[in-house]
């Protein structure tokens, strides 16, 4: 059943009736239409043979995140799983997720992102459960259960942070020259994260066989399934992105593969594993803890600080954005001009140094 009802002139309110809720209380959906009478006639057909698909009245926030997550989890990667449930048992310790959906309004979504700040939570982890909150209602709308998605309205702010730092071509020597005292191949996989600007996840994927005529294949990554265990059970998935990707390594970095592949591939097919079991990305992240230590570095700098510097660096030579986020494995380099657009700094003064020679008549 639907009713039509002109606010204004080309204004139209359509109502729909979609059954009851848990209490036996009837529901109804309403939505807004410019035009005419047929195209409001329209609308309530399109509605009603939704109707009775999905009743939202009384469902909460709580309930819209349930059911997103009941939707979407067969979808999600294990690691994916395991984040975004975590969030959203985040969002459900706020008093927002006991707020009816029919009730939810752009005010009361800024106002959680405030609370969020108050307690501590930086930009990046309000940025992650608004994603989550703003997926949900999303799908709330697909459903029926909401006329619109008012986290899609909402604004979300940013308090000035301070740019994060790169690491120095010493402090990356530094920090290689103290793994090649705990294992050569720390010292192999931090050379390769510089150079080709690889993950923790995907250098623990690597195998001999991902090297052939200078060209390191990175088409995989070691995944966490489960970690509240004794022994974290890994397998090996697709990469972050699942993009595959193949990048080129200097003669230095091939020298020490070839050395170490020499020694130990007749022990199994990881490069940075002895024996058939798989690499766990924690090892690695022991490596560079320990050689952070023996170097003297600033304990800031993570292991992810390599791909950043290496990102960094290449932008600063001049080389193109396109070959530096293919060698990130960004799956778009409007990614890699968002996230090291500080890097563009160097490269803008090389571009004008070249033009004022080229006007001084220096060059040709």
């Amino acid at each position: 059943m639907a009713t039509l009802r002109e606010t204004r002139p080309g204004v139209w309110e359509v109502r729909v009736f979609t059954g009851t809720n848990q209490r036996g209380q009837p529901t109804q959906l309403s939505r807004t239409i410019h035009g005419g009478k047929r195209d409001a006639q329209r609308l309530a057909a399109e509605l009603q043979v939704g109707a009775g698909k999905a009743t939202p009245a009384g469902r909460s926030i709580s309930d819209v995140l349930d059911a997103w997550v009941k939707q979407s989890l067969d979808t999600w990667a294990p690691s994916s799983a395991r984040d975004q449930q975590s969030r959203v048992k985040t969002i459900k310790k706020d008093q927002i997720a006991v707020l009816p959906l029919a009730r939810l309004t752009v005010g009361d979504v800024e106002r959680w992102h405030t609370r969020m700040r108050k307690n501590g939570m930086q930009d990046a982890g309000v940025k992650n459960l608004h994603g989550v909150l703003r997926a949900a209602l999303s799908q709330a709308v697909r459903w029926g259960w909401a006329s619109s998605n008012v986290a899609a309205l909402a604004r979300l702010r940013s308090t000035k942070t301070q740019q994060r730092g790169v690491m120095s071509v010493d402090e990356v020597k530094a920090v290689m020259a103290a793994a090649a005292t705990i294992d050569p191949a720390a010292e192999l996989a931090f050379r390769i994260a510089a150079v080709a600007g690889t993950r923790r996840a995907e250098l623990a994927s690597l195998k001999w066989t991902d090297e052939k005529d200078g060209q390191l294949l990175i088409d995989s990554a070691i995944e966490i399934v489960k970690r509240n265990v004794d022994t974290p059970q890994v397998r090996e998935a697709a990469t972050k992105t699942a993009n595959t990707r193949s990048v080129t390594l200097d003669d230095d970095t091939l020298d020490l593969l070839a050395k170490l592949r020499a020694e130990r591939s007749p022990y199994g097919p990881w490069m940075f594993g002895l024996g058939p079991e798989i690499v766990r990305p924690d090892h690695i992240g022991w490596w560079w803890r320990r050689a952070r230590q023996i170097s003297g570095i600033d304990e800031k700098w993570r292991l992810h600080d390599l791909r950043h510097w290496s990102a960094t660096v290449a932008i600063g030579q001049g080389h193109d954005v396109r070959t530096v986020a293919g060698r990130l494995g960004h799956a778009n380099p409007a990614m890699t001009l968002r996230v090291y657009a500080h890097a563009f700094a160097a490269a803008d003064q090389a571009v004008a140094l070249g033009l004022g020679n080229i006007l001084r008549g220096d060059s040709k």
